[in-house]
């Protein structure tokens, strides 16, 4: 297709063929309609390679299917981003994360090496050690350097259990001193916080096992089950700690049938039993469908009155950041999800040389704050980020121009890249592709 794309003259930019309503973001690129559309139905997993503990599989593999692949053979890879719909070319290009990222990293950080079709039609493969310039370029190009085939991922053994330890933490300091502590203790598998209000939260720690307490194994993925968050909240009101195990899948796939907590603003009784016994197996409304029924009104509703956001920032910035969340948007819960960012070349990485922890705050839901206007709103709190060197996450609306964008990102090396694979003609600067200025 991309040489037939040549033939032709090269007139348009190339995209790939998939619906905009697919994707689990709730932007609808509009790029799809003017752009040449390149279909790739790419969604196998190809090989598991138990010597070099290396899963090999193709873009549109969703994390759902690969840790239903990978667990019943002993294995699971390192990052499991949360949604079942995510997909691996999806998290490479744009980004991912998980409450295991304190150790690993984000889900580009756990990956060996890619495939990509060029803009001049040929095959390449490129790793850490071989076309490595390529390769740090990839993550969060949003598919602006070439389409990705394929992608090798390290993986992990297994266990059957997450033993999980709750802990309710008041006051903004010791919520955050709390957090940053576990963050840095490599024996926690996982680490996580829910954030229910300025001076409330619940630090959940876990680790990976195979042996449960019969009494406390708790699946929280069946359907009649509280959503997770809610349940999250009991140990907060009920002011103790708690210990549970839950089955890894389960974990691995908490927020998803709750859609983390979007889905309380989409169906607001969906928590109650009644409704989960009768009904809670038909949820959650996969994200596609809910784009693909939307009307054009209440997706400009949603805009306006609706915030789904990461903001990636240093540790060292959490109190602050938590602060000016509330102030600007006043969203609860936010979701913290600690990561280690490697000084590696490419979009994002510290200030530094050294690696450095970083942590992801979400904010999803329905701003709660008196004047709350999407762009001014958003606008300010990108400009905090850029401040303390963070990262907003490019799947969520983004109200940047392009200098504030490229300041926000480094675009050294990716611009490099664009340049030597004669891209200016194939694909739009990412920029143009995903910020809510360029596409108006």
């Amino acid at each position: 297709q991309v040489r037939e794309w040549k033939n032709e003259g090269s007139k348009r930019y190339m995209c790939t063929g998939r619906p905009g309503w697919l994707t689990v973001s709730l932007r609808v690129g509009k790029y799809k309609k003017t752009h040449k559309n390149i279909v790739i139905n790419l969604m196998d997993v190809l090989e598991v390679d138990s010597e070099r503990q290396v899963v090999r599989v193709e873009p549109l593999v969703t994390m759902g299917q690969l840790t239903a692949h990978l667990n019943p053979m002993g294995w699971t890879i390192p990052v499991v981003p949360e949604l079942d719909d995510l997909t691996v070319g999806g998290l490479i290009m744009g980004t991912g994360i998980e409450s295991s990222s304190h150790i690993y990293g984000l889900f580009q950080h756990t990956c060996v090496a890619y495939e990509l079709v060029l803009a001049d039609g040929s095959l390449v493969r490129c790793s850490p050690t071989e076309k490595s310039d390529l390769f740090y370029a990839v993550p969060w190009s949003c598919g602006t350097l070439g389409f990705l085939v394929a992608a090798e991922i390290k993986m992990i053994p297994a266990k059957k259990y997450i033993k999980i330890h709750y802990e309710p933490v008041r006051g903004l300091q010791n919520v955050c001193e709390k957090f940053t502590e576990e963050s840095k203790k490599k024996e926690n598998s996982f680490v996580e916080g829910l954030v229910y209000s300025l001076e409330e939260a619940v630090i959940m720690t876990g680790v990976l096992t195979d042996e449960a307490e019969p009494s406390k194994i708790n699946k929280i993925g069946n359907y009649y089950k509280p959503w997770f968050f809610k349940h999250v909240e009991k140990y907060l009101k009920a002011d103790r700690t708690g210990i549970e195990y839950i089955p890894s899948r389960h974990y691995y796939h908490r927020h998803t049938r709750s859609i983390f907590w979007e889905l309380q603003d989409i169906i607001p009784f969906g928590n109650n039993p009644v409704f989960r016994y009768l009904f809670g197996w038909m949820v959650p409304p996969k994200i596609s469908l809910l784009k693909l029924t939307q009307g054009e009104a209440i997706r400009k509703l949603y805009e306006q009155h609706h915030v789904v956001q990461d903001m990636l920032v240093p540790m060292k910035s959490l109190e602050k950041s938590i602060e000016t969340f509330h102030v600007d948007l006043n969203v609860y819960p936010l979701w913290l999800c600690p990561f280690i960012l490697p000084n590696n070349p490419g979009m994002v990485h510290p200030k530094g040389d050294e690696a450095e922890l970083y942590v992801d705050i979400g904010a999803y839901g329905e701003p709660k704050r008196k004047q709350f206007e999407a762009r001014a709103s958003m606008r300010q709190m990108e400009k905090f980020v850029r401040s303390v060197h963070g990262f907003q996450m490019l799947y969520a609306d983004c109200y940047m121009t392009r200098e504030e964008f490229w300041d926000m990102f480094d675009g050294s090396l990716y611009h490099k890249m664009r340049e030597e694979m004669n891209c200016k003609d194939a694909f739009p600067e990412v920029y143009d592709k995903i910020c809510k200025a360029a596409r108006h």
